[in-house]
C-alpha cells in the first residue's frame, strides 16, 4: 500500500474557489428553481428575515438548517419548493432612516442587498426567482386588497378602545406585541401606556374557536408551541348570567363555575368598565383609584379596590352584594364584571381577607374524592376543586356539572365560550408600512379605495414627529369614490404581521398581477411542509398566518388547506459567550469574515453538528475549527484515492449483505457499515438530527481511514464508501460535497445525486451491539489484567443450546429455569443447562441475540478492528472448534474471550 508523499498527503482544498465555482454551477444550472407545473413539492421555508442590516450566525442558522433539509428532499427526488424574501415594511427602518437623515425605502433596499449577499455567500439553495419583497407596491397591493375583502365578510371593525401605546415608537402594539410582566414594548423595550384610541382591527375573535379546536390535530408542531396558542386563545365554557345594580345597570358576567353563585358575597368591576367610569366621575375617591390603576407604572396589589356604594342583586338568592372596583379583574377578560365566591376562588380570598368581606362555603368534596370534607376550611383557603353543593337551598346534593346545568335553565343565563384572544389591532401611527386602503368622507364616512385604485402608494419620506403620513396634506386629501366630495386618507398604516401572514402564498406565484397568488396552484403546493423560525412568533406571526389561512379559504381561495404549515420547527439561539449572539450583546459572529478565513461550509457543518436545531448551542472557535480540519481530511482521504495515491485491490465491496463472512470479511464489514450510515443518516435526517447523521458520517470516514492503513483495500468497497459520504455530506457542506463528486468522478452534480438507499441487512444493529461489545470486553480484560502486548486473542461464540435456552427464557412468563428445563433436549445437558437457566433468570430479562453462524460471521468480518487495535492475531470460533474449554463460558450476545500474551 502506498499513501503517497507527505507535500501531496497535506494539500487540502482552497475554499474560497471551491465554494465560488460551485455556486455559479449551480446558479447555471438552475438546480434550485422549480417550474410552475410541478405537482405538490415539498415545500421547505424558514420564516423571511427583517432586512435590519448584518447578519450574523444565529440568523445562518435558521437558513441552513432548511437548506440543508430541502437540499436532502431534493436528493430524495423530489420537486423542492424553498424560496426567499424579505419582511421589509417597519419601524425599525423608518427609525433607521430617521437617525441617518435618509429614506426607509433606500435603507431598506441596502439592507435586503446586503444580506441577500451573505445568503449567496454561505450557499444556500434558495429559488431566487420567487423572491418577494413586502414593501414593494406589486406586494403590498394584495395587504389592501385583503382588508377589503375582509371588510366585506364583516371581519373588519373601527373601535376606540384602551390600547398599547408606545411612546418611544409612537405607536399602537397589539396584545401579542408587549412582552414581559413589566409590559415592554416587544422592539424597543419601553414601558408602554394604556390610551382610548380608535384603531381599525380584524375581528380575528370570530376565528377563536377554529383557532384553538385544530390545535389538537396539529401533530407536526412541537406540543408547547400549541400549548402556548391555547393559552394564548384561553377558550374557556362557561355561562353568562345578568346581575342588577342599584345603579339601574343590569351587568352581564360570564363564570366558568356557575355552581358557586350561593356563595357570592360581593361584586367586582374592572377599572375600565364602563359602569366604573360613569361612576368615578361623582365619586374622587373612585376617581383616584381608577386613575391609579390605569396609569401607574407601579404594578397595584392584587387586593387592591374600592367599594363604590352600591349593590348588586345575587339572581340566585335574590341578596343584595356590595360592588367593588378591584385591580384584579380584567376589562378584556370575560366582560370585565364578575360575582365573587372567596370560598372558592384564590383571588377573590385574598381580596376578601383584605377588605373584611364574608367566606360561605358552597361546595364541598364529593364522596369519591381524595380530599376529606371535614379537612377543608374555606375560612383558611379557598377550596377549588368541582364537587357537591352544600348551602345552596333546594340545589344541596348536586354535584357541581349538573348545578351547573340547572342554574343556566333557572337563571336564564346563556351558555358561551369565552376567550382571552382579544381582536387583532392593525393600525399603526407610523410611515413605513402598508396604507390602510380608506377615506373619510363628511357624508359618506369610512369608504373602501376600490380594486382598480390600487395600490395606494406611499408619498414622499417626511421627517417629522408623530406620523409622517399625517404631514403630507398633497397626499392626504383626495375625493370620496363614492360621491365624489373632499375627502382624507386614512394615515394610519398596517402592522407589519399583515404582511408575513400570507407571504408564503406569494412565493407560489411571485409575479401573478390578476391575483394574490394563484389559487389552483397554493391549494396543490400548500400547506408548507415544513416550517422553521423562532419560538418567540408562537403568539403572533403563527397566529395571525393561521388566521389568514381560514380566512382565506372560507372566501374560497384556498381548497382543501386548513392550516398553512404541516410541520413546525422552533430553532434554538446560537450564543456566544454564554450570551445569545445580537447585536446589542456585542458577541456577532459575520458570516462574511468568517467564510474568507474558513468558508461557508466549516459554519454550515459546525452548526448542523453541534447540536439538535431546536436546542441552543454555543459558538467556539475550537468547534468551527474541527469542522474545518474534518473537512480537509475527507477532502484529502478522497483524493488521495481518486489520484491513485492509495494502493487497492480490485473487487465489488465484498458483496456487502451476504450473512457469512466473504472471500474480503474486511472489504464486506466496510460495505455493511456504509449501508448501515446510509439508513441512519436518512433516518435522522428526516427526524432533522442532523448532528447524529453527521457523527455516523464522521466514524465512516474514519473507518475508512483504519480500512486504508489495516490493509491493502478493495476499490469498490472505498469508492462506495466515499460516494456515500459525499452524498450523505451534500445537505450540510455542499461545496466540498461537489469537490468530492468531481474527484470520484460521479455523474452531474452531487446536489443532483440519488440520495442513497442502501440499507443495511436484517439484525445489523444486533451485529454491531455485538461487535462493540466484544472489543469493550476485550479492552476491559487487557485493563484488568495489565496485559501490555497482547499477542493472541481467542473468541468462541455460545453453542446453539445455549441460544436455545435463551429463546425459550424470552418467551417464559415467570418460571424461567421451569420453561428451560421443560425442553427434552436441554434437560439432557443436565447441570449446565439448569445454570444457565438459572443464570437467564437472575439477569431479569433476556435480550434478543443473533444465532450462533451469525455471531461467529459478525464477529470474523469485525477481528481486523481487533487485530488493529491491539496489534495481536484474532481467532474467531465456533462453540464445537473451539480449543479446550473456551467456549464453556460463551452466552448468546456475549462471546468468550482469551487473551494470550
Amino acid at each position: 500500500m502506498s499513501t503517497g508523499s507527505g507535500e501531496q498527503r497535506e494539500r487540502g482544498f482552497d475554499h474560497t474557489e471551491v465554494e465560488s465555482r460551485w455556486q455559479r454551477v449551480w446558479d447555471d444550472e438552475e438546480v434550485f428553481r422549480i417550474e410552475d407545473d410541478a405537482e405538490d413539492p415539498a415545500y421547505v421555508l424558514a420564516m423571511f428575515p427583517y432586512p435590519s442590516g448584518e447578519m450574523h450566525m444565529g440568523h445562518v442558522r435558521n437558513y441552513t438548517i432548511t437548506d440543508a433539509y430541502a437540499r436532502y428532499k431534493r436528493m430524495q427526488g423530489e420537486s423542492v419548493l424553498h424560496p426567499m424574501g424579505w419582511d421589509s415594511f417597519g419601524l425599525p427602518a423608518e427609525n433607521a432612516a430617521n437617525e441617518r437623515d435618509v429614506d426607509p425605502r433606500g435603507w431598506t433596499m441596502d439592507c435586503i442587498q446586503n444580506i441577500k449577499d451573505q445568503m449567496e455567500l454561505m450557499g444556500l439553495g434558495f429559488d431566487w426567482e420567487r423572491e418577494v419583497t413586502t414593501c414593494e407596491p406589486d406586494y403590498f397591493r394584495w395587504n389592501q386588497w385583503f382588508f377589503n375583502r375582509f371588510r366585506e365578510e364583516g371581519l373588519v371593525e373601527r373601535k376606540a378602545t384602551e390600547l398599547n401605546w408606545c411612546p418611544d415608537c409612537e405607536t399602537v402594539l397589539a396584545d401579542e406585541q408587549v412582552e414581559g410582566d413589566d409590559e415592554r414594548c416587544w422592539r424597543c423595550g419601553t414601558p408602554i401606556e394604556r390610551r382610548e384610541l380608535d384603531q381599525w382591527f380584524f375581528t380575528i375573535t370570530d376565528y377563536a374557536d377554529e383557532l384553538y379546536d385544530a390545535l389538537d390535530g396539529m401533530d407536526g408542531w412541537p406540543e408547547n408551541v400549541r400549548e402556548m396558542q391555547r393559552n394564548w386563545i384561553g377558550k374557556q365554557e362557561g355561562a353568562s348570567v345578568g346581575f342588577e345594580l342599584t345603579t339601574g345597570d343590569e351587568v352581564e358576567i360570564f363564570t366558568t363555575r356557575l355552581d358557586t353563585i350561593h356563595g357570592a358575597t360581593f361584586f367586582a368591576l374592572a377599572p375600565g368598565h364602563e359602569v366604573a367610569q360613569r361612576l368615578a366621575e361623582d365619586d374622587e375617591e373612585l376617581a383616584e383609584y381608577i386613575h391609579r390603576a390605569e396609569h401607574t407604572e407601579e404594578e397595584l396589589p392584587q387586593t387592591s379596590g374600592v367599594f363604590t356604594g352600591e349593590y348588586a342583586t345575587n339572581p340566585a338568592t335574590g341578596e343584595e352584594i356590595p360592588v367593588y372596583v378591584a385591580d384584579y379583574v380584567l376589562e378584556d377578560i370575560g366582560t370585565g364584571a364578575l360575582y365573587a365566591v372567596p370560598a372558592h376562588d384564590e383571588r377573590d380570598h385574598a381580596f376578601a381577607e383584605e377588605h373584611d368581606l364574608p367566606v360561605e362555603q358552597v361546595v364541598e368534596p364529593a364522596p369519591d374524592a381524595d380530599v376529606d370534607p371535614e379537612a377543608v376550611d374555606v375560612q383558611e383557603a379557598a377550596y377549588t376543586e368541582d364537587g357537591v353543593l352544600v348551602n345552596s337551598g333546594e340545589y344541596d346534593g348536586l354535584e357541581s356539572p349538573e348545578a351547573r346545568d340547572r342554574f343556566v335553565e333557572d337563571l336564564d343565563g346563556e351558555e358561551r365560550t369565552a376567550h382571552s384572544l382579544q381582536d387583532w389591532c392593525i393600525s399603526r401611527q407610523r410611515y413605513w408600512g402598508t396604507p390602510i386602503p380608506l377615506v373619510e368622507c363628511p357624508d359618506c364616512g369610512y369608504v373602501s379605495v376600490p380594486d382598480e385604485e390600487l395600490p395606494v402608494e406611499l408619498p414622499e419620506f417626511i421627517q417629522t414627529a408623530g406620523n409622517p403620513l399625517d404631514a403630507a396634506t398633497e397626499w392626504k386629501e383626495t375625493t370620496c369614490p363614492d360621491c365624489g366630495g373632499p375627502a382624507e386618507r386614512e394615515t394610519d398604516t398596517m402592522d407589519t404581521f399583515v404582511d408575513s401572514s400570507w407571504y408564503f402564498l406569494r412565493y407560489v406565484s411571485p409575479d401573478l398581477e390578476e391575483a394574490p397568488f394563484d389559487t389552483g396552484r397554493a391549494s396543490d403546493w400548500m400547506p408548507v411542509d415544513q416550517y422553521v423560525g423562532g419560538i418567540e412568533h408562537a403568539t403572533m406571526h403563527l397566529i395571525y398566518s393561521r388566521f389568514f389561512t381560514k380566512v382565506l379559504a372560507d372566501l374560497d381561495m384556498l381548497e382543501g388547506v386548513e392550516e398553512p404549515f404541516e410541520n413546525l420547527l422552533t430553532q434554538g439561539m446560537v450564543r456566544k459567550g454564554g450570551t445569545a449572539m445580537s447585536s446589542s450583546s456585542g458577541n456577532v459572529v459575520s458570516p462574511r469574515p468568517f467564510v474568507e478565513e474558513y468558508g461557508a461550509d466549516t459554519a454550515r457543518l459546525f452548526m448542523m453538528n453541534a447540536a439538535q436545531p431546536e436546542k441552543d448551542f454555543d459558538w467556539t472557535e475550537e468547534g468551527a475549527r474541527s469542522a474545518h480540519q474534518f473537512l480537509q481530511n475527507v477532502y484529502r482521504l478522497t483524493r488521495a484515492f481518486a489520484e491513485g495515491e492509495i494502493e487497492t485491490a480490485g473487487g465489488d465491496g465484498g458483496g456487502g449483505g451476504s450473512e457469512g463472512a466473504g472471500e474480503d470479511p474486511i472489504a464486506e464489514y466496510v460495505a455493511r457499515e456504509t449501508a448501515a450510515t446510509a439508513a441512519t443518516a436518512t433516518e435522522e435526517f428526516e427526524r432533522f438530527r442532523f448532528n447524529h447523521a453527521l457523527q455516523a458520517v464522521r466514524e465512516l470516514v474514519a473507518l475508512v481511514r483504519q480500512y486504508r492503513d489495516a490493509t491493502t483495500p478493495d476499490e469498490g468497497a472505498v469508492t462506495e464508501a466515499l460516494e456515500t459520504t459525499a452524498k450523505l455530506l451534500a445537505p450540510v457542506a455542499p461545496h466540498v460535497a461537489e469537490e468530492l463528486w468531481e474527484l470520484l468522478g460521479g455523474e452531474g452534480l452531487v446536489a443532483e445525486a440519488a440520495w442513497p438507499t442502501g440499507s443495511p441487512p436484517p439484525g445489523y444493529n444486533l451485529e454491531r451491539r455485538l461487535v462493540e461489545n466484544t472489543r469493550e470486553d476485550i479492552r476491559d480484560i487487557v485493563d484488568v489484567a495489565d496485559i501490555a502486548d497482547p499477542e493472541r486473542v481467542e473468541v468462541a461464540v455460545a453453542p446453539a443450546w445455549k441460544h436455545r435456552a435463551a429463546d425459550l427464557a424470552r418467551d417464559a412468563e415467570g418460571d424461567v429455569v421451569g420453561a428451560v428445563m421443560a425442553d427434552e433436549d436441554l434437560r439432557e445437558r443436565g447441570e449446565a443447562a439448569a445454570d444457565f437457566a438459572k443464570t437467564l433468570a437472575g439477569s431479569g430479562r433476556v435480550d434478543e441475540y443473533l444465532d450462533p453462524d451469525r455471531e461467529r460471521a459478525a464477529l470474523e468480518r469485525a477481528a481486523w478492528l481487533i487485530r488493529r487495535e491491539f496489534g495481536a492475531e484474532v481467532a474467531v470460533y465456533g462453540a464445537a472448534e473451539a480449543p479446550g474449554d473456551l467456549a464453556r463460558d460463551a452466552e448468546p450476545g456475549r462471546p468468550a474471550i482469551d487473551i494470550q500474551s
